[in-house]
């Protein structure tokens, strides 16, 4: 019995993730100053006179918040998709979606003050 659903490639799947990326870059406000944040504390980052590896923990943190972002966009056009009225079940679910990203934040800035304060040995 034949699936209703393409075949996927490793060619087509990547292609489909990078025109997912140029919509919600294209789209998105949040994403694009997420991606601005991104870039400039990746330069502060490498400016950092730390060892190399609390440098890469800061870098790869910095990859949670545009993952919680992505997240919460595909949240918010699954429940634009849904409905066009208010619901209060598409407000719940628009708002947990922002809960994702605002704690995204939260956990960058603690792996990012507890790296910074053991890296200048600040604390031990």
């Amino acid at each position: 019995m034949p699936h209703n659903k393409p075949k996927y490639t490793l060619f087509k799947n990547t292609t489909y993730a990078l025109n997912g990326f140029i919509e919600i870059t294209k789209h998105e406000t949040s994403f694009k100053l997420q991606l601005l944040l991104f870039i400039l504390l990746q330069i502060v980052d490498w400016m950092l006179p730390i060892a190399v590896g609390y440098q890469m923990i800061l870098s790869l943190s910095l990859f949670i918040p545009l993952m919680a972002e992505i997240i919460n966009s595909a949240i918010e056009r699954a429940v634009d998709l849904s409905t066009t009225e208010y619901h209060l079940l598409a407000k719940y679910a628009k708002d947990a979606g922002a809960t994702l990203v605002f704690i995204s934040f939260v956990v960058v800035s603690l792996v990012w003050l507890f790296t910074l304060l053991h890296a200048f040995k600040i604390w031990n």
